[in-house]
């Protein structure tokens, strides 16, 4: 699943460390558009439904927190 997430997240920036941050939210280095695409590609991806409540910065801020989160959600 990393794999997968990190192909998806360099197909929407390909400028950004992603192995190595852990605060790509708090940062700034991920803005609302791009958040918008790499939740489209998730949902397509993992087939998964991520809502409205679940855009919050904790779960976008690191590879290991959007994979968190898809297992969550995979789980129901």
């Amino acid at each position: 699943m990393r794999e997968e997430i990190l192909e998806i997240l360099r197909d929407v920036r390909s400028d950004i460390d992603y192995e190595n941050e852990k605060a790509m939210i708090d940062d700034g280095l991920l803005e609302s558009l791009d958040i918008v695409a790499i939740v489209g590609e998730f949902n397509d991806a993992f087939d998964v439904n991520i809502s409205v409540d679940d855009l919050l910065p904790e779960n976008f801020n690191s590879v290991d927190a959007m994979a968190e989160l898809i297992t969550k959600l995979q789980e129901g």
